[in-house]
């Protein structure tokens, strides 16, 4: 005679697990209710973006669209080349992200590495260039640009990037980050016959993913929204990047129309969040240690 096993399964109260991790819900609540200042103007954007001019300025204000105009994202690419202009702060962005990852890990190696007469002194002048804003040397970077023919070109907004603040701050980060990692690693790869080139290679350069997502973060994100360069040194609309491709969707009287705006702006964040969805524990991880080393 077989003998038959049952399962008993436990119902679930939703009441009495609450009573049980109180601490735990009210920290959940208080994250929401923390998260609401910045969640809403990304939900107003999203929501704006769909809705006719008229509504975004309705009396009262309306959190859904009541007439939902999908053709806004259409009429975006009618008014303007958008597409190319979405096309040229992407491919800018990856290259100023690539270039600044390769030569900041490479100055950032040599700093933290190499030791050579006046390294101290030139790291300093470096984090001091840091002090100068942009401001103050975009018309001799203009009159730098326009002496060798770089004006109205992609070219001043890939250089400057690199080799500017957002490098320097980038060569930095490196820095510190190779300063943690133990110099027994090199010393055994440099006994096993490998290069100074080889040890930043296949040995510092691994290790260093952390610091790689977070100057790759840092980079895009400075590239993707920079705006005072593209000002200066463009002028054809088909060579625009998005900040200015924002700025030029007005009518005929200079105003703006805010649901092209706010849709075309939808559409500009996507890159940024996925880049960042996927990157932001190195990011965090990278900020904690780079504080951890002089």
């Amino acid at each position: 005679m077989s003998t038959m096993k049952t399962k008993h399964h436990t119902k679930f109260n939703p009441g009495e697990w609450i009573r049980d991790n109180q601490s735990e819900v009210a920290l959940y609540i208080a994250l929401i209710i923390m998260a609401i200042p910045f969640v809403f103007p990304f939900w107003w954007m999203i929501s704006s973006s769909l809705k006719p001019p008229d509504e975004i300025f309705a009396q009262p204000p309306t959190l859904f669209p009541q007439d939902i105009r999908w053709e806004n994202y259409s009429d975006v690419f009618e008014f303007q080349p958008f597409a190319r202009q979405y096309w040229n702060s992407f491919y800018i962005a990856v290259t100023v992200t690539l270039g600044t990852m390769f030569t900041a890990s490479l100055a950032g190696y040599a700093f933290a590495r190499v030791r050579f007469w006046g390294s101290s002194w030139l790291f300093f002048l470096l984090l001091g260039a840091l002090m100068m804003p942009a401001e103050v040397t975009i018309i001799p970077n203009f009159t730098f640009m326009q002496k060798i023919g770089w004006t109205d070109t992609h070219i001043p907004l890939i250089i400057l990037p690199i080799v500017g603040a957002q490098g320097i701050v980038s060569t930095f980060i490196m820095r510190q980050y190779f300063l943690g990692i133990p110099k027994e690693l090199e010393e055994a790869a440099m006994l096993d016959g490998l290069t100074r080139w080889g040890m930043y290679w296949r040995i510092a350069l691994p290790l260093a993913k952390p610091a790689l997502s977070a100057i790759a973060i840092l980079s895009f994100l400075n590239s993707w929204n920079l705006f005072l360069e593209p000002l200066v040194f463009i002028n054809e609309p088909e060579l625009y990047t998005l900040p200015l491709a924002l700025r030029s969707l007005t009518d005929e009287y200079g105003q703006s129309l805010w649901n092209l705006q706010l849709a075309a702006t939808t559409m500009s964040i996507v890159p940024v969040l996925i880049v960042y969805v996927f990157a932001q524990r190195h990011v965090v991880e990278s900020f904690a240690f780079t504080g951890t080393k002089g």
